[in-house]
């Protein structure tokens, strides 16, 4: 590689060095590392990054989640920041203003994190587990589908038609767990179904 340097360019280079050299022998070195221990430190260092769908509207943006805490030693993970993924194809890294205020829904005071069930004639909801809520849905499903499900139609033949349960899925999903979620839907015999994505 043939280089020309200038008498110019050299005596600026060398005398360059030769000052940041004198600085560095006259005791300013430590300077740099007085500066550096002010500066507040990366804040998502020691991070943990996960991939996923924000849960708003049906355009179903990519987030990345940033947390805190190993799951492996028994810590719980806290969310420390969220973002739009620049991988992702529907958003290439940007974020509505719900969607950049993710991280806030997440630490809400008022976000549901269980269950909640109203029983007949009462007006408060009571926290349930996930097993008993999942329970009471299927159970409710199930004496529906018994009491209204129709086999045939007027002329004998087979529909095998629920008209009086209807099912709204959520558009957060991929591609692949929407299908499957139609599938199922679709094999109770529920004819009311949709997507938040269509509405």
């Amino acid at each position: 590689m043939n280089m020309e340097l200038s008498r110019r360019s050299f005596l600026k280079t060398s005398g360059a060095g030769i000052a940041g050299t004198s600085l560095g022998a006259f005791g300013f070195g430590e300077a740099e590392a007085a500066v550096a221990s002010f500066i507040k430190p990366f804040h998502l260092a020691n991070t943990t990054e996960a991939r996923n769908t924000c849960t708003y509207c049906s355009v179903a943006c990519g987030i990345i989640i940033y947390s805190k805490g190993d799951l492996r030693k028994g810590e719980k993970a806290d969310i420390v920041h969220i973002e739009g993924d620049a991988d992702h194809p529907t958003n290439r890294g940007t974020l509505c203003p719900k969607g950049a205020a993710l991280r806030d829904i997440v630490k809400s005071e008022t976000r549901l994190t269980q269950p909640m069930l109203r029983k007949a004639g009462s007006d408060t909801f009571e926290p349930v587990s996930w097993d008993a809520a999942l329970d009471k849905i299927a159970r409710m499903m199930k004496d529906d589908r018994d009491a209204n499900f129709v086999a045939t139609n007027k002329d004998g033949v087979t529909v095998n038609r629920w008209l009086t349960t209807g099912f709204l899925a959520a558009s957060a999903t991929t591609n692949e767990t929407a299908f499957a979620t139609y599938k199922v839907v679709r094999s109770t015999g529920i004819l009311a179904f949709d997507n938040q994505a269509r509405v």
